[in-house]
């Protein structure tokens, strides 16, 4: 298996590893991929799922093997992982695949912006934080795409708005000045092209709040249906299912219910049409006032024996 054998950004052009949640086949990483080939300017490697893995936040495979295949990408070493993001960061920085550790990790370009407690659940955010934790610099970017106006063409767009940037980094990273106690995760606004520029934002607390509803499905040849709802805010329940038999099992479904936007953050400024650039830590953090609350509250709990002992 031929593998490219381009030393490290101290002995040849910068060594950019990129990795998704989309998959392989997604444009979005596609698209970045032939924006970095096209420059000239970096070696380019990828280790990506083999499939959607979105939303599997920082979930690794541990049971079990995973496979990587080698498939063809113009103008990089490419492979295909049948685990997640993290593990295909992970693979990657493992020098089993490549020759040598990136000098960084790019995770996208997703389809859909990761602001706010979505940095959370995303498993593009979780592929530069993988790079992160093995002290290699790495940045998430992500896409506003919106639904019926955004198009493929765009992500490309959104590449070529990220070079500038991606540039600077390598930059730093060869002048050993780019931080090490924190990773990047950007996010660009729909309209890629007429962007307001770099914006430096925090992470805010916008959601789009999911709730559930149950939907149809086939059970012993007959579609069986309901509309039970639940309304996650208020706790209501309805249902109108009058199935003759209880049904050993139903299928729900999640839904946006609302868009919860925390002003003077990232979420907010995307929207303004910034690029936003927001740094990400590992470690998570809480108020002052809670955390003192928390020590003058638990040394007032009584410790009693466990009734098994007794």
């Amino acid at each position: 298996m031929e593998i490219d054998g381009v030393d490290n950004i101290s002995g040849g052009l910068p060594v950019i590893l990129v990795t998704n949640d989309d998959g392989i086949d997604a444009p979005g990483l596609r698209s970045l991929v032939r924006v970095l080939v096209s420059t000239n300017l970096y070696t380019v490697r990828v280790c990506a799922p083999d499939s959607e893995k979105s939303a599997v936040s920082h979930s690794i495979t541990w049971a079990k093997p995973v496979s990587a295949k080698q498939v063809e990408i113009d103008g990089a070493t490419a492979f295909a992982v049948s685990g997640t993001p993290a593990d295909c960061t992970g693979l990657g920085l493992s020098e089993l695949l490549f020759p040598s550790p990136p000098d960084l990790v790019l995770s996208g370009i997703n389809k859909g912006s990761n602001c706010g407690y979505h940095i959370v659940y995303s498993g593009t955010v979780a592929g530069a934080r993988e790079a992160f934790f093995y002290d290699v610099p790495a940045v998430s970017i992500s896409y506003d795409w919106v639904q019926g106006k955004s198009e493929v063409k765009d992500f490309t767009l959104a590449a070529e708005a990220c070079l500038p940037i991606i540039d600077a980094i390598t930059k730093a990273i060869k002048n050993k000045t780019h931080p090490q106690k924190c990773f990047l995760n950007i996010d660009i606004p729909a309209n890629a092209a007429n962007h307001k520029g770099y914006k430096v934002t925090t992470q805010g607390k916008s959601i789009f709040k999911m709730g559930w509803s149950q939907v149809a499905f086939e059970a012993q040849g007959a579609k069986m249906l309901s509309t039970m709802s639940m309304e996650t805010d208020s706790g209501s329940v309805t249902e109108t299912d009058t199935s003759p038999q209880l049904q050993e099992s139903r299928l729900f479904k999640r839904e946006l219910r609302t868009v919860v936007v925390d002003e003077g953050t990232d979420l907010d400024f995307l929207r303004e049409g910034y690029i936003t650039v927001t740094p990400i830590g590992a470690l998570s953090r809480v108020d002052k006032d809670s955390e003192n609350y928390i020590k003058d509250w638990v040394p007032t709990i009584k410790n009693q024996p466990c009734p098994s002992s007794l």
